[in-house]
Formats: structure tokens, sequence, C-alpha cells
């Protein structure tokens, strides 16, 4: 419940404010008035402090809309000067989402979140993870960017892992894993041989990375998650397919934390168990 404010302190801190968002817009009591559509000596009342009146909601509204201000700042309702759509548009952001999961955007976000753990679920084998010929098989198919790209895409942010200090924990669904193994569902098609290279070449860089690297599989008929990247406290990215959906907000971020977590929390298998999970499913499919 809010704290109730006598109407005269209400008044004066209505006057403060208003002489304060004045002054940052560089505005006149003249200009004022003729942009709220009053007398001057209305907008000089209003800031002489002769009186606890309040003006009525039509004033106060153009008011805060000509400072560009809230009018519930103006009214003490809250500490936060920006409206709702500023609100809105400096905790929530959506980017365009090229096919090669690396553009410059990312790598920022990257930059911007060092030090801290990234948490990433992503929407099929992560990139950073894969051969070049898984690479090659993968994005040969999608016009208007080159294999090369994605390919430098896929080093740029491994060589980041690499050299920062973050954490990086990956949770994948299992069936992406083993439709992976087995060739089947999205990988029909993708030969043996580049198969049995890309899990030998993620196996070394789990045992060349971890702890810092690790990667876990939970049971998407017990869990679910959408794609997302958690960059420590600062962002918490939604993949949707063309966008990404970028939230700031304390709130969310916490929320989408504590959904990574139990994923991690209720793993079928851990990051220890990884290697020897692979190598026992590779065996049974290659016979």
């Amino acid at each position: 419940m809010s704290q109730r404010i006598d109407k005269r302190d209400r008044s004066a801190l209505f006057r403060d404010r208003l002489n304060a968002a004045l002054e940052a817009k560089g505005l006149s009591q003249s200009a004022l008035a003729r942009a709220v559509g009053v007398d001057r000596s209305t907008i000089s009342q209003l800031l002489a402090g002769q009186n606890a009146r309040l003006p009525n909601a039509q004033v106060v509204g153009e008011c805060a809309s000509t400072l560009g201000v809230s009018a519930d700042w103006l009214l003490g309702l809250t500490d936060r000067p920006e409206t709702a759509a500023d609100l809105i548009a400096n905790t929530l952001s959506i980017t365009e989402a090229p096919r090669a999961l690396m553009d410059e955007q990312i790598i920022a976000w990257h930059r911007e979140a060092a030090g801290f753990k990234i948490r990433h679920v992503p929407a099929a084998l992560p990139d950073m993870l894969k051969t070049r010929d898984m690479l090659i098989w993968e994005y040969a198919p999608h016009l208007g960017r080159s294999i090369a790209q994605a390919i430098g895409a896929a080093q740029d942010r491994l060589a980041w892992m690499r050299d920062t200090q973050s954490d990086y924990e990956i949770a994948l669904p299992l069936y992406e894993m083993h439709s992976f193994i087995a060739g089947e569902g999205y990988y029909r098609g993708l030969p043996s041989r580049t198969r049995a290279e890309q899990i030998s070449y993620l196996l070394e860089l789990c045992d060349q990375l971890y702890p810092r690297l690790r990667l876990y599989l939970f049971d998407a008929r017990r869990l679910y998650s959408a794609p997302i990247t958690l960059f420590g406290p600062k962002l918490a990215v939604l993949f949707v397919g063309q966008n990404y959906f970028a939230f700031r907000d304390t709130e969310r971020i916490g929320a989408l934390t504590a959904h990574f977590d139990n994923l991690v929390r209720e793993a079928s298998v851990t990051a220890r168990d990884l290697p020897d999970h692979m190598r026992g499913h590779w065996a049974r499919a290659s016979q």
C-alpha cells in the first residue's frame, strides 16, 4: 500500500517537480502555458506555491506530456519520471535474429556480461560447439547468410568463452542430443562421419573447458524451455525465430534465471555424466 501524503505536501512536491522538469526541458512558463492550453498566470500560480490546490487531471496530463515525464511522477505517486512507454522501452527491446546466431548484437551482449555466468538453452546444438563440416551441412541451404559467416560466428563465440572469465552453462533437451546421435528428425541426412566427428569434437571441448563450460540434458517430457540466454544479472534474451526479445528488468531476469536453474537441478544427465552418456548412445546407434 502506498504511503498517504498530506495534501499540502503533495502540492509542494508537485510544484518542485514541475519546476525541475521545466528547467530540464528548457521551457519558459509562457511556452508551457501555450502547450498546455492555459493562461500563463495559471502556470505561474502552480509554480508560486501560494496555495495547496492541485490542478485538474487535464492540466496535469498536458504538463506531463509536454515535459516528457509521467503524470504519476509529477503527483508524487512514483519516484521514476519516465513515462510508461519509456519504462517499457528501457526494459524490453525486440531485435531481428539472423539465421547465423552470432551477429554484432549477440557479440555485444556477451561482452556486456563478461565476468558473469552465461546460461543458455539453445534452439539446437550450440553453434559454438559445432565442427566446420557440421556448420556447412546446416547453413548451406539458407540464403542471405554465407557459410563463412556462420563458421566465423561460431568461432567468435567459442574464442570469447575461452578468453573471458565467464562460466557458460548450457541446458539441452535429451531428445535433441539423441536425435543428433541417431541422425533423426532435424538431423536426418547428416552423414555418419560428420556426426562422429562432431561427437568427438564436442566431447573434446567439454573436457578442455570443464568446469567453465557445463552441458546438461533435461527430459522435455517433464520440463519445457523455449530458447533463452541469460547474460548474468544484466539481460535475459528469448529467441522466437525471427526476433530476440531482450529483457532488462530485474523481475523477469530473476524469473527466467530460476527457470534455467530448475532445468539444471532436474537434469537427467549432468555435465559430469554427459561424456559417458553420449558415448553409450553413439555405440548403440552405430551397431
